[in-house]
């Protein structure tokens, strides 16, 4: 069966990996109201398309942290891509690379950062990073990535604790022996009496994490950061007080706080501050004109042949994307502006 888009990786994914693998990929936090409300949220949008523009050249092209990109998506921070691929994160670091995107590595790689960047040295590529009660676990990942040329960091702050994600409780999720969270590798090994959660010991994460800990952040790199989970004008605010140079509006997939506010709906963060800092609202795009949160669906890409997989994903996308933005009248990114976008009642 032709892949045509999006959907169709999923269905593959879904039909071909085991069911405690697929409720991973696809969990939500309690009842999945908020997983959920991601995809519908963006069933509301309605595009306002202008015509009569001349439309046939156009340029997807955008920059972000002043590097071009090929098109204005890229592959968000999420983990075990070896579940799915026996490459794993290498085959989506090489896609990427292929595509000219920007590939946000997840701490919880089934790869290391080392593998990542051998398998894609002249790849774009951003590191996501937690904060852990042995504050050394974090220094000593921004040293590595720092030194092997990735060009941000990417803090998520969303996971003081891990959200309830039930199916995974219910399936009594693991990963398998053969397989590691590869950046801590060996640095956990003597505590096999402690309860494992997605890896790695329990209670590892550090929930006193505050902002104090952006100026702790900056005191030890020179790369620019980017904070991962934020969903509202005052957070926002904060974030330009302390002096970072990007935010990711997410809400973690669904995944942590069940009840809260889908994404695209953090529309309330001020004009001023998009201009002066990277804005992104953390996606994965499904379809050119409709976008959704979902690890699911970037695991979908990586099941079907790996690198090739994704690298087709991509291009689907980029050719949805093309063809939304002709047919809205826009020639370039910088024509895409808020009067495209209007909310419609379900």
């Amino acid at each position: 069966m032709a892949m045509v888009c999006l959907t169709d990786f999923e269905e593959y994914a879904k039909a071909h990996l085991s069911k405690a693998t697929w409720d991973y990929y696809a969990a939500g936090a309690d009842e999945c109201c908020t997983r959920d409300d991601n995809l519908l949220a963006y069933k509301r949008i309605r595009l306002r398309p202008r015509i009569l523009r001349d439309v046939s050249v156009s340029d997807t092209r955008t920059t972000v942290q002043g590097k071009e990109i090929s098109f204005p998506v890229g592959i968000a921070p999420t983990a075990f891509h070896c579940l799915a691929w026996h490459e794993g994160e290498v085959a989506t670091a090489r896609a990427t690379e292929g595509l000219n995107t920007c590939y946000i590595t997840s701490t919880y790689s089934t790869c290391s950062v080392e593998e990542i960047a051998a398998a894609a040295p002249s790849g774009y590529r951003w590191f996501q990073l937690y904060v852990y009660r042995e504050r050394k676990l974090s220094e000593q990942l921004v040293h590595r990535v720092e030194a092997l040329g990735y060009k941000a960091l990417v803090l998520t702050v969303d996971v003081p604790y891990t959200g309830k994600r039930r199916n995974d409780i219910r399936n009594q999720f693991r990963l398998p022996p053969h397989l590691k969270v590869k950046n801590f590798e060996g640095v956990f090994e003597q505590e096999t009496s402690v309860p494992e959660e997605y890896g790695i010991p329990a209670n590892t994460l550090d929930p006193s994490i505050s902002w104090k800990d952006i100026y702790w952040l900056q005191s030890i790199t020179r790369l620019p950061i980017i904070i991962k989970g934020i969903l509202t004008k005052e957070d926002a605010e904060l974030a330009v007080e302390h002096g970072v140079q990007g935010i990711i509006v997410s809400n973690h997939g669904g995944r942590q706080l069940d009840g809260g506010p889908a994404s695209v709906h953090a529309k309330h963060i001020p004009h001023n501050f998009i201009l002066e800092k990277e804005f992104v609202i953390n996606r994965v795009i499904q379809y050119g004109t409709s976008v959704i949160d979902r690890q699911a669906v970037i695991i979908s890409c990586v099941i079907y042949q790996g690198e090739e997989g994704v690298r087709e994903v991509l291009q689907i996308l980029n050719d949805e994307f093309r063809l939304s933005m002709a047919l809205s009248g826009c020639r370039n990114v910088a024509e895409i502006s808020r009067n495209l976008v209007q909310f419609s009642k379900l």
